[in-house]
């Protein structure tokens, strides 16, 4: 990302993208917190949790996501400005003679421990002091508020979607209760379900205010997904948008504002959704050497864009170019890392493996999501476990050993990889700035934004390390009081795991846009600890992962707050409110599905309540819950080399940094090995073609618009990438409610449809057939 030292004297953003989508002027006057906002919040809040809840179990099915929260609250808080009196109403407050109230405490001297900073903070007679002291005011203390305090505004716009935000995502405890009730037969209860939500969405919140000043503070930490959300909250409310002149374009587009711009894109992507979503998917599934060539195997592995690496790089639907991303926020370097690892890794690495046999590769497809047995087919837990559910050896050596198919093989690979080369590389390009910031001294100069929000008061530590202790002690409760199996030093090592993994996934999710998750390390570490437990590795990785997620999700929101110069302490409650609301109501919807909707998880349930995330869920969880990572990768496996990518992972990043110490100038500076490795992390379920058209929509965009036009670009590419996101999901969703969801559907039976169907690539087809009796076991 390029640095440009003269914005630092114009008292803007040194990044151009940010100067691009955030404003640099700030009214510490506009209100915030205000009834609206908690109206609207906590409306969409309650709706969009319940919602996605229920689409969860239901295939197919659409779900509400962020950005259109963001389009839907504008015109309720629009409504409720028009609607709602201006009248201040003022409560009068009883008097305290200020004789009844004790003085507060003296604080300690600097340097203090930190107990002796806690002590006073806790100190019954300063919180007594705190709380009353205002009620001795001589005048007559009294409470103003105002239902309607003005024009809807953007701070509280960011508040409601901040809210929102939090309600979206469905918990991963879930799909772990449900597991547990449905095939496991395990009857847990509302509580115990409630209580391990609110643990597992709540501990990553105290984890993320720690991190505040490595990951929101600094003005290089960017979070690009919050240049749309800005751009589009700028678009929607800035009044001198129209004024803005670009002279290097044509005279009819010079005078377009942003917010004209994005409702003809918009509605231009909402009418095209029907094309590649109903009337002619074949240009979403677009492969045509596949259509030429459909009973040729290698021609559909390498250019199919079901199951094969995608070489035929085109699609013409948005949902696929945008499968791991829009290319219009991830900057053009982290693009060319991510293009990179997928070729390096997918389009070289897995042929050359798969072709030659490797691991016994080619005798399944080349990319899928599932595994697979010995005689071919997709792996059947059910062989393998007796009928309480636990495992049976000897049923497994009578049957097979799990298979992985090329893709999910290399996933793995890459995942050990990953998991010391991002320690490994935090270290060494980050060392300095961690121990700076452990320090508490600011880990970089402060930009224009981190010097407008010195204006508000700051969120203490110890706000959100009692959050976080509070909610870790929670877990305990749900481990100990309902019996899990999870022992406390496995709950221990599961917070431990994001506890380590949270700055390094900051630093990237901060700077390109792409996430790490923990889901294989979560998973083969209770499958190693606690063997046999399906419930107890359901947690573990519940617990694990969740934190992880949460955490860098609550502080791509803090960095929102920060973008959009909200006061950090009403970030702070209500982050707090909106998740401990969703939570009840994702619970609570949970709960009263399964005891009023009949075969619920079933597959013929007469309302596709099918659950299919949870079904993948219990596959994982018996896999490495009853199988086992030993069996898997332990000596004797064929996918036992796997763990030396552990060993690899860790020095990857090393000769690279030797190289730019040496030589400060050269390419390697810019060379960044995690996300090389990160990047292509999407693989599966994503597909060659979500990559390959990805990046070749990023070329032009960051690239070559962005080169060649750069006032166009940073006017409108932003706004591109909203509206461009927000018109597919309204596209969508209105093609499920009008056309797939009444009367079981309506479908369009004819070539476009349907051309890619009768393909070696649609229909998974290997490279080898399965020999007679089936492959045998590994020596």
């Amino acid at each position: 990302m390029d640095f440009d030292f003269d914005a630092i004297e114009e008292e803007d953003s040194p990044y151009p993208e940010v100067r691009a989508s955030v404003s640099n002027i700030d009214d510490p006057d506009m209100p915030a917190l205000t009834f609206r906002m908690w109206f609207v919040g906590l409306f969409l809040c309650l709706i969009s949790g319940a919602l996605n809840v229920f689409f969860n179990f239901r295939s197919p099915a659409p779900s509400v996501v962020p950005l259109a929260l963001l389009l839907l609250s504008y015109p309720l808080g629009k409504f409720l400005a028009f609607t709602l009196p201006i009248t201040v109403y003022r409560i009068p407050l009883p008097y305290i003679p200020s004789f009844l109230i004790p003085a507060p405490p003296i604080p300690p001297q600097y340097p203090a421990s930190f107990f002796s900073r806690l002590a006073f903070i806790l100190s019954p007679r300063r919180i007594v002091h705190t709380l009353f002291a205002p009620f001795s005011s001589s005048t007559t203390p009294s409470f103003e508020f105002s239902l309607n305090p003005g024009p809807w505004n953007i701070k509280e716009h960011v508040l409601v979607f901040i809210m929102a935000n939090v309600a979206v995502s469905n918990p991963y405890a879930l799909y772990a209760i449900v597991v547990a009730e449905v095939y496991y037969d395990l009857a847990l209860g509302y509580w115990f379900s409630l209580v391990l939500v609110l643990a597992t969405q709540l501990t990553g919140f105290g984890l993320a205010g720690v991190c505040r000043r490595f990951l929101v503070w600094p003005a290089s930490m960017v979070w690009p997904q919050n240049l749309v959300a800005c751009t589009l909250l700028n678009t929607l409310h800035a009044e001198e948008d129209s004024d803005e002149v670009i002279p290097s374009i044509t005279e009819r587009t010079m005078g377009m504002t942003r917010f004209r711009f994005f409702m003809w894109v918009m509605i231009g992507i909402f009418f095209w959704s029907f094309v590649p979503g109903f009337l002619f998917s074949a240009v979403s599934i677009f492969s045509f050497l596949c259509w030429v060539w459909p009973n040729n195997v290698p021609v559909n592995q390498l250019f199919g864009v079901y199951s094969g690496l995608g070489m035929s790089v085109l699609t013409f639907d948005w949902t696929q170019i945008s499968w791991i991303g829009s290319p219009l926020m991830v900057p053009w370097w982290a693009q060319v890392h991510v293009a990179v690892g997928f070729v390096v890794f997918y389009w070289i690495l897995t042929p050359i493996l798969y072709y030659t046999n490797s691991w016994d590769l080619s005798y399944f497809p080349i990319s899928a999501n599932e595994p697979y047995d010995r005689f071919g087919n997709i792996y059947n837990v059910s062989l393998v476990l007796r009928k309480d559910d636990t495992f049976d050896s000897e049923a497994y050596y009578n049957y097979s050993p799990l298979y992985l198919p090329a893709t999910y093989a290399m996933c793995y690979l890459i995942a050990f990889a990953l998991s010391t080369c991002v320690i490994t590389h935090t270290i060494l390009y980050h060392g300095k700035s961690l121990l700076n910031g452990i320090k508490k001294m600011r880990i970089e100069k402060d930009d224009i934004h981190a010097k407008l929000m010195r204006n508000y008061p700051e969120v203490p530590d110890w706000w959100y390390i009692i959050s976080f202790v509070t909610f870790f002690c929670l877990a305990i409760v749900a481990v100990e009081v309902w019996k899990t199996g999870v022992p406390v030093y496995a709950l221990l090592l599961a917070l431990l795991l994001p506890v380590i993994y949270i700055l390094p996934s900051g630093f990237i999710y901060a700077m390109t846009g792409q996430g790490i998750t923990l889901n294989i390390l979560a998973q083969i570490i209770p499958g190693t600890l606690v063997p046999g437990n399906p419930l107890a590795n359901m947690v573990f990785k519940s617990y694990s992962v969740q934190t992880l997620t949460e955490a860098t999700s609550f502080v791509q929101d803090l960095k929102l707050g920060h973008y959009v110069k909200v006061p950090p302490r009403a970030t702070f409650v209500v982050q707090l409110v909106g998740t401990i609301l969703a939570a009840f109501v994702q619970v609570g919807v949970k709960t009263w599905i399964f005891s009023n909707v009949p075969d619920i998880c079933s597959d013929h349930q007469k309302s596709n309540l099918t659950c299919p995330h949870n079904q993948v869920f219990y596959t994982a969880s018996a896999v490495w819950g009853l199988i086992g990572p030993t069996r898997q990768f332990g000596t004797g496996s064929i996918y036992h080399p796997h763990l030396y990518a552990i060993i690899v992972g860790a020095f990857l990043p090393l000769p690279f940094w030797l190289w730019q110490r040496r030589h400060p100038n050269s390419w390697a500076k810019y060379v960044s090995t995690p996300i090389v490795l990160n990047g292509v992390s999407g693989i599966p379920p994503a597909t060659g073609i979500n990559y390959s058209s990805w990046f070749v929509v990023g070329v032009v965009f960051q690239y070559m618009i962005r080169k060649r036009n750069f006032a166009w670009w940073s006017k409108f590419n932003y706004v591109t990438s909203a509206a461009l996101d927000c018109g597919t999901v309204l596209g969508l969703i209105f093609i499920f409610f009008t056309l797939q969801f009444p009367n079981g559907g309506v479908t369009l039976n004819w070539w476009g449809n349907n051309v890619y169907v009768n393909t070696a690539d649609y229909n998974q087809t290997p490279l080898r057939t399965i020999p007679e009796g089936g492959i045998p076991w590994p020596s």
